[in-house]
């Protein structure tokens, strides 16, 4: 006879019947383990108590999840529209509402970040004191590699108050007011690109870069402390294998702020010397710029900084000083130099310039194309290259293959495969293989049939996402990019305004079909990008009902522009638009990945445009319009934009349908700023390109029609585009600037080394 059970053992086998059966302990512990590893992404040498307890609670979830599922309502969350009534609007994306899976919160590694305050001059060193905290929580995301086992982690950043943040006000019951701090404390991550036209902004601005920044380096020093190359060091040398260990790649200005953190960490924190902390620091960082355009390079007001970040501002001077004293002693009676290279501005309110201060502060200063980098180098920051040459240098950008090619166009990626086999993907520059089939017709008819099939579902996607018919025949003639002056979006609606016009004029002339897709966002406070996007909205409302012209021109705004939305654009495109004024674009990625995926390139010689050129052959790629020179000697001559308006008929209709309402017949003077923009402050000069792009715009139509010799020059450009993969780009960052020799290592798991081991 069974003994009877026990209170507590009634209540063990309660609970965990309707769990786990008893047969199944196995599984459960097997779920238990699999959570630990997986799911908190620790083993049992550094888990904790706590650890343990959410490895058993997700265990036990697992088993609540299903009937869980069934019993919550469903909800249809309706995207967000970004264009109303032709204007773009801003609308929240809460794109956290429901989490993110493939991140990983490291609260146990939350650190302090501090604002404001005071700095208190002692014995001892500098203190900065009085601060406000905000912490600063870890997520963590995996970034696998491709086909070697690699996983490596992105870590951001996402602010939190303290518990304690005005703990007082809340007790003597002014509960609004510690909400309202507790708000405050946490925007800095709430809110991406807050408009920095006002005040307000610019401080939440300059809070972001250097919440990211700050954390960011406590958390490098704290795993570069713990690591056992440091551990085998005496105390007086620990930070000198720090440059070995560390590279920091300031992406553009934004963490600027990393250079002065890091040396107050140094010489306030760690009691380093400042020439040793300064020499650490130099061979720590390197810059990459990315963009020339003066406007888009930073520069901080010092009252500003002052108020944030006192501290900073200190040792901002201080690093000035020590900059302008070897000026001084290398260009003794130039003054101008001293005013040109130095880290704070004069001129006005005070200002410090954060390229300034991102070259001084680094080994390694580039740029991301050829032409980019030469400007940089000799117009752009020509005093400091003078001064320290072998600094400068270019990395031209990539893109990855993976995504797209393989991911976004697998029918390309395929056809390509079963020509010169897999090997491609991860070595791009195979596919110069592809030069021996540019006589194969079969081959061209086979790529031909991969772009229409992309073609037809893009199609598809554009008459059920914007209510427009689509001609799936005619030349997908695509610029999808930021919404700015300098990337002219107003010349490629220029065009489309003088193409409807000739249909117009001659609706019997012979026209190669065109649908105009154009996408891209304006900054929150950019008026003049918002005007281009509703002047291109309008032609398009015009263009597309107007029976006369039919199937024969389409335009589409593709509103909310992202990267799941390129992935269906980009292989169906036949004609790229990479049309900036000569000197204006860095390099351009989207460039590339049109090129890669069978488009052919209309543009100027800009950015990476340039070396597209000389991959490909100049004759392979449209290239019309001003080169640098011709932008310079214009400006130095003075560009009169009234003098093309006059000698251009087609040009003068087009501007004056637009000045007279004829796209906007409810509100005739809509586009009046865009008219005042191109005649007295076009610095980017529509007018003077205008005339070269359309007749260069007849070319591509004229090769259009002529399928085989299009598609030839496609399969040149394809064969051409292997330079341009980022694995290029990354290598060369890793020997010339961050010091690694890149590996082909590929990480065994631990079963695969159990197999080679005989276990």
């Amino acid at each position: 006879m069974a003994k009877p059970l026990t209170d507590q053992e009634k209540r063990r086998q309660i609970s965990i019947r309707g769990i786990v059966g008893v047969e199944n302990v196995a599984e459960l512990k097997k779920s238990f383990n699999r959570h630990l590893h997986f799911t908190l992404v620790k083993d049992r040498n550094v888990a904790t108590t706590r650890d343990y307890f959410f490895a058993l609670a997700h265990t036990v979830r697992d088993h609540l999840v299903g009937r869980w599922i069934r019993t919550q309502q469903h909800y249809y969350d309706k995207c967000p529209k970004k264009i109303r009534d032709g204007w773009q609007v801003e609308e929240a994306d809460d794109w956290l509402r429901y989490g993110n899976p493939w991140e990983k919160s490291r609260p146990e590694f939350m650190l302090p970040v501090h604002f404001y305050g005071k700095v208190e001059h002692t014995n001892t060193g500098a203190k900065w004191i009085d601060t406000q905290v905000v912490l600063a929580l870890p997520y963590d995301t995996p970034v696998p590699g491709y086909m070697n086992n690699t996983v490596n982690t992105m870590r951001l950043w996402s602010a939190r108050a303290p518990n304690d943040f005005n703990l007082r006000d809340f007790n003597v019951g002014d509960y609004i007011q510690a909400v309202l701090d507790r708000n405050v404390a946490e925007n800095i991550s709430r809110v991406l690109y807050p408009n920095d036209n006002f005040f307000e902004g610019k401080e939440l601005r300059l809070k972001q870069e250097y919440f990211v920044v700050a954390a960011t380096l406590q958390d490098i020093i704290r795993r570069f402390k713990a690591s056992k190359f440091v551990s085998t060091r005496g105390a007086g040398t620990v930070f000198d294998a720090f440059p070995d260990q560390v590279a920091i790649q300031l992406n553009d200005t934004h963490p600027a702020l990393a250079i002065p953190e890091l040396m107050r960490i140094f010489v306030d924190i760690e009691k380093l010397p400042w020439s040793k902390a300064w020499e650490i620091t130099q061979k720590t960082f390197a810059y990459t710029n990315h963009t020339v355009l003066p406007e888009a390079l930073e520069r901080w007001p010092v009252d500003l900084v002052e108020k944030l970040l006192p501290r900073h501002l200190e040792i901002i001077y201080e690093i000035n000083q020590k900059h302008l004293d070897r000026i001084v002693a290398l260009f003794p009676k130039d003054v101008d130099r001293l005013r040109r290279m130095s880290l704070i501005e004069e001129e006005g309110s005070k200002r410090i310039n954060m390229a300034h201060l991102c070259i001084v502060g680094s080994h390694a200063v580039n740029g991301v194309a050829k032409i980019h980098s030469d400007i940089v180098k000799t117009k752009v920051f020509k005093d400091f290259s003078e001064l320290e040459p072998d600094k400068f240098q270019n990395k031209t950008n990539g893109i990855t293959p993976r995504r797209w090619l393989l991911l976004c166009n697998p029918g390309l990626a395929e056809l390509i495969a079963e020509k010169i086999g897999e090997d491609y993907v991860k070595d791009l520059s195979q596919l110069t293989k592809l030069h021996s089939f540019l006589g194969d017709d079969v081959f061209l008819r086979e790529l031909a049939k991969v772009k229409q099939e992309n073609k037809l579902k893009f199609s598809q996607f554009l008459e059920t996402e914007y209510k427009v018919k689509i001609n799936p025949s005619s030349m997908f003639d695509v610029q999808v990019k930021r919404i700015h002056e300098y990337k002219r979006q107003l010349l490629n609606c220029l065009h489309v305004i003088t193409m409807y016009n000739r249909i117009k004029k001659d609706p019997k002339k012979l026209f190669v079909p065109r649908t105009v897709i154009i996408g891209g966002k304006a900054a929150p406070g950019y008026h003049m990008a918002k005007m281009i996007i509703k002047l291109i909205t309008s032609v398009a409302d015009v263009v597309n009902k107007d029976p006369m012209v039919g199937s024969k021109l389409k335009v589409i705004f593709l509103e909310n522009y992202r990267v799941s939305l390129a992935e269906k654009v980009i292989p169906a495109t036949d004609l790229s638009e990479q049309i900036s004024t000569a000197g204006t674009e860095a390099s351009g990625t989207g460039n590339m990945k049109f090129m890669l995926n069978g488009a052919l390139t209309i543009g100027t010689m800009d950015g990476a445009n340039v070396e597209m050129a000389e991959e490909a052959g100049e004759e392979n790629l449209f290239i019309f319009g001003m080169r640098v020179d011709d932008v310079a000697a214009l400006d130095k001559k003075g560009y009169e934009a009234k003098e093309y308006y006059e000698a251009l008929p087609e040009l003068k209709l087009v501007i004056d349908q637009i000045d007279n309402g004829f796209f906007s017949p409810k509100q005739p003077d809509l586009f009046k700023d865009i008219i005042n923009m191109l005649f007295y402050h076009d610095r980017f000069k529509v007018f003077a390109d205008y005339e070269a792009y359309v007749k260069c715009q007849d070319k591509v139509s004229q090769l259009y029609m002529n399928p085989k010799a299009w598609n030839t020059m496609v399969l040149k450009n394809i064969a051409a585009s292997g330079k341009f993969s980022s694995d290029r780009t990354i290598k060369e960052y890793a020997r010339d600037i961050w010091n690694v020799e890149p590996s082909d290592l590929k990480i065994s798991l631990s079963n695969e080394s159990n197999k080679v081991n005989g276990n």
